[in-house]
């Protein structure tokens, strides 16, 4: 068994362990936020929302992937551009592509690569930080009775009429 697999089982039964040993409805939002620190998606199984998993990893793995192709259309232009800069001028784009054309798309993957790693660092971020709030609301009652009244009001001292809003909580 891999090294990668063994920490996954046992967090895995950490924190199957440490759900039964409390309350059921009691949820810790620091347990949370660190669960989904060290593997994103956990914090979301520990507060049992687990929908969430799957939109934390899509994010992740669509940024990452952007990332490395965008990395890779950096280092291909790149070095094409430095090869022509350079006096090397048998790439296949030479009848394509001035010099300014491979400038101009080495800045373009270049920022790319840049915007899909600010990406995946907020989907990464975003997770611990639901994480923490699904725990902080995990046990928030919404009561049935919840209403609100709205009604037309006649104020005689203002000669005025008006609303009145009733919240029953």
């Amino acid at each position: 068994m891999s090294l990668v697999k063994k920490i996954f089982l046992a967090f895995f039964i950490i924190v199957s362990a440490n759900s039964s040993a409390q309350e059921l409805n009691e949820k810790i939002p620091t347990r949370a936020a660190l669960y989904s620190a060290i593997i994103p998606g956990a914090g979301q199984v520990y507060t049992k929302k687990y929908w969430k998993v799957a939109i934390i990893y899509a994010g992740l793995f669509s940024s990452a992937y952007y990332i490395n192709e965008s990395n890779d259309s950096y280092q291909f232009y790149k070095s094409t551009y430095l090869n022509r800069i350079n006096g090397i001028t048998t790439d296949e784009f030479q009848e394509m592509y001035s010099d300014s054309d491979l400038r101009t798309l080495t800045d373009h993957y270049r920022r790319n690569r840049e915007v899909s790693a600010l990406l995946f660092t907020l989907t990464y971020i975003l997770n611990i930080v639901d994480a923490s709030v699904n725990a902080h609301l995990f046990d928030y009652d919404v009561s049935e009775d919840l209403s609100l009244q709205i009604q037309p009001m006649y104020f005689s001292k203002e000669n005025a009429t008006g609303l009145s809003l009733s919240f029953n909580l």
